[in-house]
Order: structure tokens, then C-alpha cells, then sequence
């Protein structure tokens, strides 16, 4: 079975001032250095255990990349250190390994040996390699004619064409096609059922809340948070926000899920309840009910716009439906501070059985990444049970009326 321990990982590229001071270095030694150290990663520690899933998350130059490196060993660290037990496959670099002048079958061997396969083993396995790629002819074309998403398909297919004990994977699955990104996490989620323990790199909030237990955030090259995915990530989405005079929080409700609270207090949600058509707060309802999001904000400066939006999640921190009043065309314009607004959304509560979340989310525009007066997670939880509906399953109610002609 496999596992990973990192143990206060660090990373650093020596810069100098210029071509000289370098040269200086290497012929005087024993002089004092004419070096600065760039750190792009620093003190990261956490441990993988058999059948665990963890995904990492962070901006772009947070260190995810290097980390990825350093633990499969393409980079050697600068300090600290990493064990890795079990047989391992890692995706990194789109492509990485491959030769461009070579066709994709001799790609194939040449990456299938780097993974510890033998060539009778590669030729055993080419036909479920060409089957999962399906890039048809073009396995025997170079691989400098193949498209970003040919080579990914292709790369992917070989790493895990037998089941790892570890799977490390990058942002490398990005580049594919929506059928070959579902058809790829369908096997990783195979993978997981049969105790392949994950590493991976995604910014897709939903497929790191569907397949990983775990999430751990880098900012500047540290290990920031680390918690459930549907924690980390709404903390991350906080962070990225603009940061100028706003602040992150976060608390744990009596459910034991965590709270996070960001923005500059310029407007603030005083108030999240569902209502029924007789204006009643409920917080158990029946699928397909007609309901009422009521929203109560209290305007705590001079605000030239004020737009509110809500999204509706799952138990998994999913996204269900969202959307806000300028979408909407109910934006508000010029709103002195002290003023108190109640909105109401009605809509049929079309969901199927089981624990809801509302985010509700004020800024000026349709993002919050501009003005971010307040974004707050887990604002109200719901619970949806089907009183007096046929038997479904899934996330929404969709009752089909039926025809059937024979």
C-alpha cells in the first residue's frame, strides 16, 4: 500500500545580481557568497496514508508544481525531506518525457520502462493503452504533430494502465476534452476504491470534493490550511478575493462544518431564511414546495452599486444554482449607510433529499474579485426530504411526464 510523508519541505534557487558575481563564486571559493536564496517553497510538512485522497490548491506560483516534483523526485530539495512507499505514477508536465520526434508507440515503451514496466509487459498492455488513448492512427504518428489534449490522453493512459499504489497527478488533465476529463476521473475514482492513495493538483472545486477526502492550500510557498476539501476551498475563495482592507474568518457551526466569513464590512447579511408560501421559516422542506429565499442586508458605508448573490450547495460544498441581482437586472444603485434591504427569491424547491447550504455574496459587480463587501459560506443549511413525491434519486426533481406508444 502506498504513502507519502513530506517532512518540512523546502525548496530555494539561488539569484545574483549578475553573470559575474555567479563566475566570482565558482573560481574564489570560500569567499562569501554572491548569492541570494528565492524561496518558492518553505516548511511544508503532511503525511498521505494508504487510500487516502488529497488535493492541493493554491494561485498560480503558490508552489504546487515544485511540490509535485520534489516528491517524485524530479527535483532534489533544498531542505527537509520526502518517503514514498508502494509503486508510484505521477502525471506531471503535459507531456513530459516524451520525445517529439519519436511516434507515440515508441513514447509508450520509452515512459512505460521510466515506470518500472518491462517491454513485454509494455507490448502486453499497448492494446488497453492505444483503447483508453483513443487517438486511433496517430499512435504511430510523431508526437510533435499531436495536439495538447492527444498527448495528455496519451500520457495518461500509460501511467495508469496498471494501478499504482500512488497516484500523483498535476493540472496536466485540464488540457483534455470534457468526455476524456469524466473518463479519466472515472478511473481514478476506481483507483481510489481499490486503495490507491491520490495526490492531486486541481482547480475544479467539484471534482476535488467528489474525489478527495482531504485539501491542502499553498500561499507563497507555504502550507497555509489544510482541512475538508469544501473548508480549504472556501477558504481559498476567500483568499483570492481582493485582500486590500478585508478579512478571512472562519468558525465551526454546531453541525461541526466550518463557516467562512471574508470582505471589507461595507454591506453585511444580517439575516438568511427559507420561507413557505404562508411566509412561515422553515428549515426541514418537502421537494417541489414553492419557497421564498428571504436575504436581509444591512448597508454599513455609502456604496455607489450594491448586487447580491446566493448559491445553493449540497452536503459535498457542490454547487447546486446560484446566481445574483445583476444577472437579474436588480442591481442597486447609490445606497446611503444604515440602509436595510429584504430580498426575496421565490422558486419551486426542486432538489432531491438531502442537506443544503446557501453562500450569499454582496459585492458590485457579477464577481466578487473587484469589491468583495462580504462573502459568507454555510449562511443557512436546509434539509430537503420527499414527504409525498415518487421514489427518485439525485440531486434535483425532474418528474417526467411519460409517453409510451407501442
Amino acid at each position: 500500500m502506498g504513502t507519502i510523508v513530506v517532512d518540512k519541505l523546502g525548496k530555494a534557487y539561488k539569484q545574483y545580481g549578475n553573470r559575474w558575481h555567479r563566475l566570482a563564486e565558482w573560481i574564489l571559493p570560500g569567499k562569501r557568497p554572491r548569492h541570494q536564496l528565492k524561496w518558492v517553497l518553505q516548511d511544508v510538512s503532511f503525511q498521505l496514508a494508504p487510500g487516502d485522497a488529497v488535493g492541493i490548491i493554491g494561485i498560480n506560483g503558490a508552489g504546487k508544481s515544485t511540490l509535485l516534483k520534489l516528491i517524485t523526485g524530479t527535483a532534489q530539495p533544498t531542505t527537509g525531506g520526502v518517503s514514498i512507499s508502494g509503486s508510484v505514477a505521477a502525471l506531471l508536465e503535459l507531456g513530459m518525457g516524451f520525445h517529439p520526434d519519436f511516434t507515440g508507440r515508441q513514447n509508450v515503451f520509452m515512459a512505460g520502462q521510466l515506470l518500472g514496466m518491462g517491454v513485454d509487459e509494455i507490448a502486453r498492455l499497448m492494446p488497453q493503452i492505444e483503447s483508453f488513448a483513443e487517438i486511433g492512427d496517430y499512435i504511430d504518428q510523431p508526437v510533435r504533430v499531436y495536439s495538447s489534449g492527444m498527448q495528455m490522453r496519451l500520457a495518461f493512459s500509460v501511467a495508469t494502465v496498471r494501478r499504482p499504489d500512488v497516484l500523483i497527478v498535476d493540472e496536466a488533465l485540464s488540457v483534455g476534452d470534457a468526455y476524456f476529463q469524466h473518463k479519466s476521473f472515472e478511473r481514478i475514482r476506481e483507483f481510489r476504491k481499490q486503495g490507491t492513495t491520490l495526490l492531486i493538483v486541481s482547480h475544479d472545486r467539484a471534482a476535488m470534493q467528489s474525489i478527495c477526502d482531504r485539501a491542502i492550500l499553498l500561499d507563497s510557498g507555504r502550507l497555509a490550511k489544510q482541512g475538508s476539501p469544501e473548508e480549504v476551498m472556501d477558504f481559498y475563495n476567500a483568499l483570492i478575493a481582493e485582500r486590500e482592507g478585508s478579512k478571512v474568518e472562519q468558525v465551526r457551526t454546531p453541525e461541526g462544518r466550518v463557516r467562512t466569513t471574508s470582505g471589507n464590512g461595507a454591506a453585511s447579511v444580517t439575516e438568511v431564511v427559507l420561507e413557505n408560501e404562508d411566509g412561515q421559516a422553515l428549515e426541514v422542506l418537502n421537494v417541489g414546495v414553492p419557497i421564498a429565499l428571504r436575504i436581509r442586508v444591512q448597508v454599513n458605508r455609502p456604496l455607489p452599486r450594491l448586487v447580491l448573490g446566493y448559491m445553493i450547495k449540497d452536503r459535498l460544498g457542490q454547487q447546486i444554482f446560484g446566481t445574483n441581482t445583476h444577472f437579474l437586472d436588480q442591481a442597486l444603485n447609490d445606497l446611503e449607510a444604515g440602509e436595510t434591504i429584504d430580498y426575496r427569491f421565490r422558486f419551486p424547491l426542486n432538489l432531491g433529499p438531502g442537506s443544503y447550504s446557501v453562500t450569499t455574496a454582496l459585492t458590485s459587480s457579477e464577481t466578487h474579485l473587484a469589491d468583495n463587501y462580504e462573502w459568507r459560506d454555510l449562511a443557512a443549511i436546509f434539509e430537503v426530504m420527499n414527504m409525498n413525491r415518487r421514489e427518485f434519486v439525485g440531486s434535483s426533481w425532474l418528474e417526467p411526464q411519460v409517453e409510451i406508444q407501442r
